[in-house]
């Protein structure tokens, strides 16, 4: 009986390395079909949560969790028991943008130190073409003393979870899959076909899978670079961009980009894997590495934005009681990774300016640990000067002009500053408050 079949038949277990926003929907979607899967994570409070019947990612919910048949355990032996591996661990950059490797090895060297004969380890981090052959591979060797190819094979299937995103889901976006011969391709084709509702999409190697997904990111931050660069122009011309952009996509063919922040694990991210291999086989970046140098400047372009406002309102922006509103890398999410609304503290900092913050879909515990902010809550803001709307959370969408404006000083309106970022209000209401305000 084949390795699939018995998955099928529940004689072999599904093992998913990594329980964060990528790993865990694709666990809970596994045993919803009858797999037996085991959750593993290293972080004990984490699966602590999962047990308790608590999302913490907020991707597929409590209700879903609480009666999930996951096996969820920080238990690195119990990944002894599975024959097809899943592993969905962040792969983020170092200070120097170069790729940040430790959390895709660690969990190399837990699979290889579990691995049973027969097995399948399936790669869903994001990584530059070439680095599941010549990193992760020789690491399940080493630790398993098994050999691929002949005691177990391995593919690669990058993740295209949209963290926050309700519509585009795992089941119904096409998957990559790939695996190192046509037998461990069919297998895994077979296994995520029992999940990924609109089917998956077979390419021919490993390499080709990762760079599919390096690429897919890249081409969405240039995009979104070119933007944020005629948005600065667009600036020194008095012209709003968004009103450009509304105008644009009145044509059939425009692709809806716009300005704004670009953090998160994967768009900031996975374009710094693609340059890095590049640069090792000698080629320089002529266009991916100057996107990312625009969109890693726009926290403090917006920075200083602020400042700029808060001087035309005669305040002095030391002085200033500023707040900013979001944490997270995109609305309507919880997850703070690589955010860059700390670009905009960062750059406030400097000036002596110490922002108040405050998120709803943040984690306090997570936001003081990962960049040392208190967040406040939305109803202990009052008597603010500026206040900065960096992230679109519905909350702040449905707050309006009117309620935003109880959040300031009693001032005259065109002493208060407000900087909408991601352009979520009326430019016409805007005009209308008679508020200082500038929108990215």
């Amino acid at each position: 009986m084949s390795l699939y079949k018995k998955i099928l038949a529940g004689e072999e277990k599904l093992a998913v390395v990594g329980l964060g926003y990528v790993g865990m929907p694709i666990a809970v979607a596994f045993a919803k079909k009858g797999i037996s899967v085991i959750g593993f994570d290293l972080n004990e409070k984490k699966i602590n949560m999962y047990k308790s019947g608590i999302d913490p990612t907020m991707e597929v919910g409590n209700d879903v969790i609480s009666k999930t048949t996951i096996n969820f355990t920080n238990n690195e032996s119990d990944l002894k028991n599975a024959k097809f591996h899943v592993v969905a661990v962040p792969t983020p950059v170092n200070s120097d943008h170069t790729p940040d490797l430790t959390p895709v090895i660690s969990a190399s060297e837990i699979v290889g130190r579990n691995l049973a004969p027969g097995a399948i380890v399936v790669y869903e981090s994001t990584v530059y073409p070439g680095c599941t052959e010549d990193v992760c591979i020789p690491i399940l060797e080493k630790e398993s003393g098994l050999k691929c190819g002949v005691d177990f094979k391995v593919g690669y299937s990058p993740e295209r979870i949209n963290p926050g995103d309700k519509v585009h889901r795992l089941e119904n976006i096409h998957k990559i899959v790939s695996g190192i011969d046509k037998e461990s391709l069919d297998t895994i084709k077979a296994v995520y076909d029992l999940v990924i509702e609109v089917g998956t999409y077979p390419v021919s190697n490993l390499r080709t899978a990762e760079a599919i997904k390096v690429v897919e990111n890249s081409q969405r931050d240039i995009n979104i670079a070119f933007m944020n660069e005629l948005a600065m122009v667009f600036d020194k011309m008095d012209i709003d961009t968004n009103e450009v952009v509304d105008g644009m996509n009145t044509k059939w063919n425009a692709l809806g980009f716009r300005p704004g922040l670009v953090g998160g694990h994967c768009i900031g991210v996975d374009p710094y894997y693609f340059t890095y291999q590049a640069e090792k086989l000698g080629y320089h970046s002529q266009i991916i590495l100057n996107g990312r140098i625009v969109n890693d400047n726009m926290g403090a372009y917006i920075a200083e934005a602020a400042i700029k406002k808060m001087i035309e309102a005669s305040q002095a922006p030391k002085n200033s009681k500023v707040v900013i509103l979001g944490l997270t890398f995109k609305e309507n999410c919880p997850d703070t990774r690589n955010s860059k609304v700390n670009d905009i503290i960062k750059k406030l900092n400097e000036y002596g300016i110490k922002p108040q913050v405050v998120d709803p879909w943040a984690s306090k515990e997570e936001a003081k640990r990962e960049y040392g902010v208190e967040l406040k809550d939305l109803n202990d803001i009052k008597d603010a000067d500026c206040i900065i709307v960096a992230v679109a959370h519905k909350e702040f969408r449905e707050l309006g002009l009117d309620n935003i404006n109880s959040l300031f000083k009693n001032i005259p309106n065109n002493q208060k500053v407000l900087i909408d970022v991601k352009g979520i209000y009326d430019i016409n209401d805007l005009r209308k408050s008679g508020m200082n305000w500038w929108r990215l």
